[in-house]
């Protein structure tokens, strides 16, 4: 395919069996169109054999595509260029599906001209703000994610220009684990004009220098349906997405279900099928297509002996609150903290973090093998605030974005505020269902109300069960340890980083679940 200036992109097409012509289902990505995001979905042949031409594209300056990549900023001209490139295409009746996740999720939502959009489209595991969806989260930069994809990236760059030294090199500390402490000088000296060097050289606590992308209405109006995973960090771009949709007038679907960002536990394939059949084929969908969550009423077991279900999520319902209480020993007594259903608690603790044992951050959204995890090992240590609910008299099913509302004082300007909400279970088990994190610059001595939005989340606890909520002053490596003196955190503790003291006052503080989606949902 011809750009408008020139550059020649390449795509791989599958092509049904018999005589078209079919409707076109179209992946626009950076990895090579020959993996097509067979990582999560069925290969393009499957898609094929159902009746659809499957486009996989090579974007600009990946691949086998001419050009420089630029990232996002390339996908505004060249998606237009493509859907138009694609309704004229031999064997296509015109009408376009678009399908992807992560990058290929974004790019079907960039176009420059509002009449080359598609006719409908699948975005997974995507968001519209560079900042906030993609590369930080609570004033701090998504550390291990941000450097293991800007890697990936990175050695694309030397595979195409034949440099297998550094090729060789990323790989080495990707396999190792030395790239978190390396990673960013390997990013500027293999691919120091790449997305993920320049978002990890911007500042993560302001939008200064960030890009908010804005599709057009139009598109945002199309027939769509949006796939989320509780455990993927870009979920709450989703969420956002789905908000905006529905504010510009359409009626997106929503899929949430208990995924990663590369573990979709059997796919979406069929569910997308039933779409893309009733939006191109005009045939009655199979499938059920809805707004809908997965409820997993055992979310320790991880899906075994777990009776699961899907629904809709609960829109207009009066957000739970906890308040907190401790007697000052909440991080030497892991059972001395409370979790008070409903009401405020009091009195003061003090943490210290000390930068020579940070804490470790693992599973979640942002973990290197991210998902559900047992972490009662973490919330053993002293360097660690914990808050118990009492055992459940019933069954207890928990929705929506947690937010924890604190007040705080540090000895330095700089510190981090990371935070995890567990299920106790019978077993003695403590089972991390959701994180966050608040990095903070503020006066030392000053006492300032924070915010701590969590990873949003559904889960059921069972009768005899407790609900925790885990306080630390880092979370390495998903973060970057905190220097505390105010400078931007790069990387792993160094010979300078402080030793911080956090003072929490609980009387006023609040952990809240607030709802999972803003308004009222449109029945479908």
């Amino acid at each position: 395919m011809e750009c408008r200036d020139g550059i020649q992109l390449i795509g791989r097409i599958w092509q049904p069996a018999g005589k078209g012509p079919w409707p076109v289902l179209l992946m626009r990505q950076p990895y090579g169109r020959a993996i097509a995001s067979t990582v999560t979905y069925a290969h393009p042949s499957w898609y094929a054999a159902h009746g659809f031409l499957v486009v996989v594209q090579d974007v600009r300056g990946q691949g086998a595509s001419q050009g420089t990549f630029q990232g996002f900023d390339q996908e505004l001209s060249d998606g237009a260029d493509t859907i138009r490139w694609v309704r004229q295409l031999d064997g296509s009746n015109g009408r376009v599906g678009c399908y992807g996740f992560s990058y290929q999720g974004l790019s079907q939502l960039l176009s420059d001209n509002p009449a080359a959009i598609p006719d409908c489209l699948v975005p997974a595991m995507a968001g519209l703000d560079e900042q906030g969806d993609w590369a930080c989260e609570g004033g701090a930069h998504w550390w291990a994610l941000g450097l293991g994809w800007g890697l990936q990236l990175a050695a694309l760059r030397c595979q195409r220009l034949r440099d297998d030294a550094g090729w060789q090199a990323i790989r080495l500390s990707l396999d190792s684990g030395a790239f978190l402490y390396e990673g960013l000088e390997l990013l500027k000296r293999h691919d120091p004009g790449g997305m993920a060097c320049r978002w990890l050289q911007l500042p993560a606590s302001h939008a200064t220098g960030w890009t908010y992308h804005q599709p057009c209405s139009a598109l945002l109006q199309r027939p769509m349906l949006l796939i989320g995973g509780w455990h993927d960090p870009h979920l709450r771009g989703i969420l956002n997405l789905f908000e905006r949709a529905c504010a510009a007038g359409g009626s997106p679907l929503l899929r949430i279900g208990a995924y990663s960002h590369l573990d979709w536990k059997g796919g979406v394939d069929r569910l997308q099928l039933a779409f893309f059949k009733h939006h191109l084929q005009d045939q009655a969908p199979a499938k059920r297509l809805s707004v809908a969550v997965l409820v997993e009423n055992k979310p320790h077991t991880n899906g075994k002996h777990s009776r699961h279900y899907w629904r809709a999520p609960k829109s207009d319902s009066s957000p739970m609150s906890w308040g907190l209480r401790s007697c000052g020993l909440a991080t030497i007594d892991e059972e001395e903290g409370e979790l008070l259903p409903g009401q405020f608690g009091g009195g003061q603790v003090a943490l210290v973090h000390d930068p020579w044992r940070p804490v470790p951050g693992r599973g979640g959204h942002l973990g290197l093998n991210p998902g559900l995890c047992e972490r009662g090992d973490l919330d053993r240590r002293a360097d660690v605030i914990c808050f118990n609910s009492s055992p459940l008299n019933s069954s207890l099913e928990i929705e929506g974005r947690p937010l924890l509302t604190i007040s705080v004082r540090a000895d330095q300007p700089s510190f981090d505020l990371c935070a995890a909400l567990s299920v106790l279970d019978r077993q003695g088990r403590v089972i991390q269902l959701s994180t966050g994190v608040a990095r903070t610059r503020q006066p030392a001595g000053e006492k300032s109300l924070l915010q701590v939005h969590l990873q949003p989340l559904l889960a059921e606890l069972a009768p005899g069960e407790r609900l925790r909520l885990s306080l630390a002053g880092s979370a390495w490596p998903l973060i970057a340890v905190n220097p505390g003196d105010g400078r931007e955190p790069l990387g792993p503790a160094g010979p300078h980083h402080r030793v911080i003291t956090l003072e929490l006052e609980l009387a006023a503080a609040q952990l809240q679940l607030q709802p999972l989606i803003n308004g009222k949902l449109r029945a479908h």
